[in-house]
């Protein structure tokens, strides 16, 4: 594959990380840079599955991890040769093109066998004196491409059949009785300018004569051969050049290794590392899901960089990238979030401003490079605004925030409050849904010095919807605590017609004294004009672990 850069949100996006993400990999590509791509770690919550189907703009791919695949390391770049093709020439591909392997692929472009020196050394040693026979399958057409020989007469030249080869060096006596003993195989005669030869193979109808030497029978002969069905061609190498050339004439699918299995793009390096160490070329062939050869992967090619960067939107945390971030170079950062604790060994761009959205900064960013915002991400980029300000009335919102909404409404001739009532609403009933699937909808994991923790959030017009189910909900909770071996595990469950919040809280027990909230009933507490996790509730909790740990 090329080289692509995946734009990622955190790993359980709500509305603002997908649209961020879609509308930065918009823009790149606008300014030129084809390589990136949008992608996502999780599924798409209610709300955000609601805006993209809305305004008809494709998700970002799904990526659920990004441990080292083989796609990120093959080589595009292989050389491949039909099953039907002399060994002969595919033994030349590869020493002129000096690769260890050569796939052999069928007409269909199918990965079928593997043709490689171990397995070429073997066929070597298959040579025989060539005063003996040998047994080769091939046909007369391909033993005229290995010989370069010229054709006098062909007869069924493309059918591939197993030919017994002798060679007639010996005394016509012992020639006849050598070659009467295999009649009733396919027999192809070599020989030199020996016209009592070249008139008893004919006579005795054989598959095929090779006069080598470049010499030419007599011309009777060439004409009783054609009736006699009899293919004949002229060799100008010597007759022991011709026999070993001869035996390097079979289809190269007879003679390479089934036994090298295709590996899957999608394939984990670590999981295909055993098969490639012992593959005698230390190469796999890579197909795809039909069995179509896409490229080829070598123990070198893990050694060079892989073919995959990262750049992240709405966050700047470890605990909340994509799992297996730490195996690629980070490009850039743009985040509204505290700094976290990413590292990079190298120089990247971090944009970090203490906006209400990451959609803000995005569609400032498009301005600022003064390109033109598409109108299917003004759209989106006015519905992650809207989403994660809960329409421009949470505490985390700036008039950065306010103005570039306005913006946005003017381009899409959206009415930001009738806009931001509607995607709302579409992620705010829970339904049936399980209480898993909606703490692990927008979870986020923190660490606070020693302490590690988890909060999650979900906006509802109801609470009751979710307060009736309170101990489903805590249930879940404490299986997400023990997951992340945290000291406590919380859903904001935020009310949007009041601007307030209730609190689902599983914790350690030792840690529920030093939890100063109005408690409306156990494990549940009431968060007055408490509507944002990260400027409002965060704090309160990180103020708390402080308490605790002191």
């Amino acid at each position: 594959m090329k080289s692509t850069t995946y734009v990622f949100g955190h790993k359980n996006p709500d509305t603002d990380s997908v649209v961020s993400a879609t509308a930065f990999a918009c823009l790149k590509n606008l300014l030129g840079e084809t390589e990136y791509k949008a992608a996502r770690a999780g599924k798409l919550s209610p709300q955000t599955e609601y805006i993209f189907k809305r305004f008809n703009v494709t998700p970002p791919e799904f990526i659920p991890d990004m441990s080292p695949k083989v796609k990120f390391y093959m080589n595009e770049n292989f050389v491949s040769v039909n099953e039907k093709l002399s060994l002969w020439s595919a033994a030349g591909k590869m020493q002129k093109n000096e690769h260890k392997a050569l796939c052999i692929v069928d007409d269909d472009g199918k990965y079928k066998s593997l043709l490689h020196y171990n397995v070429f050394a073997k066929n070597v040693l298959s040579i025989l004196n060539p005063e003996h026979h040998l047994n080769v399958s091939t046909s007369i057409s391909l033993i005229k491409e290995t010989l370069s020989a010229q054709p006098l007469t062909l007869s069924n030249e493309n059918e591939i059949v197993k030919i017994t080869m002798i060679v007639g060096a010996a005394s016509i006596e012992s020639f006849k009785r050598t070659l009467e003993a295999h009649l009733s195989e396919r027999v192809i005669v070599i020989t030199g300018d020996r016209d009592e030869i070249h008139q008893f193979c004919i006579d005795k109808k054989i598959h095929g004569l090779i006069v080598t030497g470049g010499k030419l029978p007599k011309k009777e002969l060439i004409e009783r051969a054609k009736k006699s069905g009899t293919s004949v061609l002229i060799s100008t190498f010597d007759t022991a050049s011709t026999a070993m050339l001869f035996s390097y004439s079979s289809p190269v699918s007879v003679m390479s290794d089934y036994e090298i299995k295709a590996v899957n793009p999608m394939d984990e390096v670590s999981k295909i590392k055993p098969a490639l160490h012992k593959s005698p070329s230390h190469s796999l062939p890579v197909v795809d899901d039909n069995g179509v050869l896409v490229g080829i992967i070598s123990e070198n090619d893990l050694l060079q960089e892989p073919k995959v960067q990262i750049s992240l939107v709405d966050h700047n945390e470890m605990s909340q990238a994509v799992e297996g971030i730490e195996n690629y170079k980070i490009r850039e950062i743009i985040d509204h979030h505290k700094i976290g604790a990413i590292s990079t060994k190298y120089p990247i761009t971090f944009i970090n401003r203490p906006v209400g959205s990451t959609s803000t900064q995005i569609a400032n960013m498009f301005r600022e490079k003064k390109i033109s915002i598409p109108l299917d991400m003004a759209q989106i980029l006015l519905c992650g605004i809207l989403s994660d300000t809960l329409i421009l009335q949470s505490a985390t919102t700036t008039d950065a925030d306010r103005e570039t909404a306005e913006y946005l409404s003017c381009i899409t001739d959206l009415e930001i409050n009738k806009l931001g009532k509607e995607i709302i609403s579409a992620g705010s009933h829970i339904g049936e849904r399980t209480a898993d699937d909606v703490i692990n909808q927008d979870m986020k994991e923190y660490k606070e010095g020693k302490f590690t923790y988890t909060a999650s959030q979900i906006e509802v017009d109801n609470p009751l919807e979710i307060l009736g189910r309170k101990e489903d909900f805590l249930e879940e909770l404490e299986i997400a605590r023990r997951a992340h071996g945290g000291l406590f595990s919380v859903l904001l469950v935020t009310d949007i017609t009041n601007l307030s919040s209730y609190m689902l809280m599983a914790s350690e027990e030792k840690f529920i004294p030093f939890v100063n909230f109005p408690k409306t009933e156990e494990r549940v507490y009431y968060l007055k004009d408490i509507v944002s996790r990260k400027k409002q509730l965060i704090p309160l909790l990180t103020e708390a672990i402080e308490h605790f740990g002191g």
